[in-house]
């Protein structure tokens, strides 16, 4: 007999998780009310549903003992925080005085939580600064991810914490820390840490402390979110080069700086997905520059900057632009494309497949090289130092094949909503790998999604989700084996 779903721990976590937006929606409220503008109070308003839900959830749901998290309670409270909470963090969106519709608001507040920095605010400098503090808080707090926030709390309610870190992502890490809310507590403190030296850095490059803060909140979470129309192309190059080593730091895996903080330094250079990561960096730069310089377009060291930080922000799925690379040829197009996918490192903030999966596929490809060469042949596979699980391999491989099933049919949706071939398929591909720009005129490092019909706007909301929890999480629901389980 199936297992009847007992709802109360999943409704009171989320009735928790809601009252943490309701506390960080107090914040653009005392910037506006710094700023002396009227809708400080229109912050208080769109708190209230947060406050009022979220605080019914915990209160009708509490079971004065232990609370167990069973697996199917855990994908369950996933994917409904995902999907829910955006709803209302789009509030101030709609009530405040840009007044964006329903689809929209939800479409940017999405983009926001999921690190993906896609908008529909086609001129920046119409938004108030409460607005724009909400939109850097959203993407660094979806950055740490809503879910390491519940950590933190979970061990207090005696459950394990570590099962949503793996209900959020599908990547496999050992544990850094005896328990789940150390775990929580030492990443937090890290994030925080990086995300201070991040606005130290942007104000000794000239920025203000507004555009500094709103910016390092960006960075280090990969989201890319800015305070300007011009994204980072409106700030100094050195302060371009800051996004560069702080986009990088947001994309490596945190469980290294905790690592190294209690006396492991080393655990960096020594890390596969660290090495893959600098070697790719590496060598796209040099892809994108080549033909800058043989060209003569630009001058050899603003070449270089435009085609590192191009590189960078693709990779680390972080969405910023200091220029259109899209004019710099058929070849930077296509290079660009191909970045979307690749992603940063596991347990980092980044998104797309993630260096591991592309260091799995490597060592399973010269396997079957070697396999085919000498038949009898016994290959081993090794990751880390570690024996690599058949199972792991697997995984990898399927997630490969999923992913590319997912972009395909979310790419076909949207030309069946009339967009054009490449604003559907890279508007996908930027979808899933939580990227932020697209190609093309509409949705490119120009351009914004705001022209978009409301259709593509739902399901590019969709694919967003969907690559944030890596997709397994949120289609295991659609599953009827998973409500009989």
């Amino acid at each position: 007999m199936p297992a009847i779903l007992d709802s109360r721990p999943v409704l009171f976590i989320l009735g928790l998780v809601l009252l943490m937006v309701f506390a960080a929606m107090l914040v653009p409220a005392f910037v506006e009310w710094g700023y002396g503008h009227p809708d400080a109070g229109a912050y208080f308003v769109a708190s209230v549903p947060s406050l009022f839900l979220g605080g019914s959830l915990v209160l009708a749901n509490r079971t004065g003992g232990r609370i167990a998290l069973h697996r199917r309670d855990v994908y369950v409270l996933t994917a409904a925080t995902w999907i829910v909470v955006p709803a209302f963090a789009a509030t101030p969106f709609v009530i405040t005085d840009l007044g964006l519709p329903v689809t929209e608001a939800y479409f940017e507040s999405v983009s926001g939580l999921t690190t993906t920095g896609s908008t529909v605010i086609a001129d920046l400098r119409e938004v108030r600064p409460g607005l724009l503090v909400w939109r850097s808080l959203l993407q660094w707090l979806g950055g740490i991810g809503i879910v390491v926030m519940a950590i933190a709390i979970l061990p207090f309610l005696r459950v394990g914490g570590m099962q949503l870190m793996r209900a959020e992502s599908s990547d496999r890490s050992d544990k850094i820390l005896p328990r789940p809310g150390q775990t929580a507590a030492a990443i937090g403190g890290v994030y925080l840490g990086v995300t201070l030296l991040c606005v130290g850095a942007y104000l000794l490059a000239g920025m203000s402390v507004f555009d500094a803060a709103n910016h390092a909140m960006t960075t280090v979470s990969t989201g890319g979110f800015s305070t300007s129309n011009a994204s980072m192309g409106g700030f100094s190059a050195a302060a371009q080069w800051v996004a560069v080593v702080f986009m990088l730091a947001g994309a490596l895996p945190f469980a290294l700086y905790v690592r190294a903080l209690r006396g492991a330094p080393g655990s960096f250079l020594a890390h596969p997905e660290v090495r893959l990561m600098a070697g790719v960096v590496a060598v796209a730069s040099l892809l994108f520059v080549l033909p800058l310089w043989l060209d003569g377009a630009a001058r050899p060291l603003e070449a270089l900057r435009h085609a590192v930080f191009t590189v960078v922000t693709l990779i680390t799925t972080s969405g910023f632009a200091s220029t259109d690379y899209q004019l710099w040829g058929g070849q930077a197009l296509l290079l660009a494309f191909l970045l979307t996918v690749v992603g940063g490192c596991t347990g980092s903030t980044a998104g797309g497949i993630k260096m591991f999966r592309w260091w799995v596929v490597a060592l399973h490809a010269r396997a079957i090289v070697r396999h085919t060469v000498q038949p009898h042949r016994i290959v081993p596979r090794s990751y880390n130092g570690k024996p690599l699980p058949e199972d792991v391999v697997t995984g990898v491989l399927g997630f490969l094949v999923l992913y590319a099933t997912v972009i395909a049919l979310l790419a076909l949706a949207l030309a069946l909503c009339g967009l054009d071939f490449v604003t559907a398929l890279s508007g996908a591909t930027q979808a899933v790998s939580n990227v932020g720009p697209g190609l093309g005129a509409v949705i490119g490092p120009a351009g914004t999604f705001a022209s978009l019909p409301e259709s593509a706007k739902w399901l590019l909301s969709l694919g967003m989700i969907l690559g944030r929890l890596e997709l397994l999480t949120l289609l295991v629901l659609c599953d009827p084996a998973f409500w009989r389980a």
